[in-house]
């Protein structure tokens, strides 16, 4: 299987509009991408009401995608599966350092790209590459392999890497989301209280490049991201206007309670959770 890989320096960022060389980073296949201009659509659902998934995740999910990427469909279908099972917090942040090969993926941000670059600096990679799954915040793998991804869930659950410490989201009141962080032992690190906010399904059509004449359901998709407190080991609450859905066009979000390591680099993630409109 192939994914691709772009070594970066810190003061080489991603960058669009500009010829990146790729390169791979060790295990894994060079592939280049060459891709023409986008024309899809995008079918988008807007919340009318929602659900609290009840329970404590085993762990949190993060693949980096692009429609521009032949290879990250088998990885977006798995993201896909594990969103279905409900099991973990499953989000995909799609990427925009394909597109200037060409190929336009209508779901991406560039601050998505930012997140996925900045996990590079705080886990010492030499590159990020799509399809990546970064778990719990703390390490990466093959988006593809669906097996192994709930195998290091299923073993960081239960220990100091897993959610120590619980998180729900629910919807309070008619017009409040309420977010309820459990006391916990304090972490090193400052920790933030993340909000991403995703549609739980957007259908593309895709008529040209890599993944010509496929017509992709992409689960979970995050169309925005913000801080909404700091978390200092104490029991606390956090409301949120509903209304917040509807103004960031989503259909979901998930609550992420995430150790920062400095410089903005994104750090183990410690509780999450996740709430979604109803299909």
């Amino acid at each position: 299987m192939n994914h691709l890989a772009i070594i970066l320096s810190d003061n080489n960022p991603v960058q669009t509009g500009k010829k990146i060389e790729p390169v791979p980073l060790p295990t894994l296949s060079r592939r280049i991408l060459i891709g023409a201009p986008l024309l899809a659509a995008a079918v988008y659902v807007l919340p009318v009401c929602a659900e609290d998934v009840g329970k404590k995740p085993d762990g949190v999910v993060e693949l980096y995608t692009s429609q521009g990427c032949g290879s990250c469909p088998p990885a977006d279908a798995v993201l896909k599966e594990l969103a279905t099972e409900g099991k973990v917090v499953a989000l995909a942040f799609h990427v925009d350092y394909w597109d200037y090969r060409g190929w336009t993926d209508n779901l991406a941000l560039p601050e998505n790209t930012d997140r996925q670059n900045a996990y590079r600096t705080a886990l010492g990679l030499n590159g990020i590459y799509t399809p990546q799954v970064i778990l719990n915040g703390r390490e990466h793998m093959n988006g593809q392999d669906g097996r192994k991804i709930r195998r290091r869930i299923a073993e960081m659950r239960d220990t100091p890497s897993g959610l120590i410490v619980p998180v729900s989201i629910e919807k309070a009141a008619p017009d409040r989301l309420l977010i309820d962080i459990g006391s916990g032992p304090s972490a090193t690190n400052p920790v933030r209280v993340l909000l991403a906010y995703f549609n739980r399904e957007s259908i593309v059509a895709i008529p040209d490049g890599e993944n010509v004449g496929r017509k992709v359901s992409y689960a979970n998709s995050v169309r925005a991201m913000e801080t909404v407190g700091m978390w200092d080991g104490k029991a606390q609450k956090i409301e949120i206007p509903l209304s917040e859905l509807a103004s960031k066009k989503a259909t979901g979000c998930a609550v992420l309670l995430q150790e920062m390591l400095g410089e903005g680099k994104p750090g183990p993630i410690i509780g999450a959770s996740i709430m979604a409109a109803k299909p």
